[in-house]
């Protein structure tokens, strides 16, 4: 299980040195911002839908390695997801984050985003893990207001 902790730890600290689609993206159908006051993490999240699927999908912002990794991750992850996925994508891992599910069939199908397991030990981190997440729903709804993890 070490070894396997060791390999989840690597994986977020190459996203959050080296996040993926960390760019905005020119005239993005849906924007929205997101910051969490406890740990000072911002991020905006741009996103384009053609045919009720996620098209292209970027990220911009400054944070912790866990926000940024789970920003980095998520952009990799809802590329080419309908909106039905990617709402059943978040909730799975929602629930990763604030359930101990270690070992469970749904993390299979979670992909990448399975390395954030432990992060239910640490409730503080949580917020961390969603916040691009729930910044990412409210660019699909196109709501305006800034997202707070409070």
């Amino acid at each position: 299980m070490n070894e396997l902790r060791e390999l989840y730890q690597e994986l977020i600290i190459d996203h959050s040195k080296r996040p993926r689609n960390f760019h905005p993206l020119p005239d993005p159908e849906h924007r929205a911002d997101g910051y969490n006051p406890l740990c000072g993490d911002k991020v905006t999240v741009y996103l384009n839908t053609e045919d009720g699927r996620v098209q292209d999908i970027s990220f911009q912002g400054s944070g912790c390695a866990i926000s940024t990794a789970s920003a980095s991750i998520m952009t990799e992850t809802l590329k080419g997801r309908s909106r039905d996925e990617v709402a059943a994508i978040f909730k799975k891992f929602h629930r990763l984050l604030t359930q101990d599910e270690t070992g469970t069939d749904s993390n299979t199908e979670l992909g990448k985003l399975v390395v954030f397991s432990g992060v239910h030990e640490f409730p503080l981190r949580v917020k961390c893990a969603s916040l691009p997440w729930h910044t990412m729903n409210a660019a699909l709804e196109r709501k305006s207001k800034t997202i707070s993890t409070e």
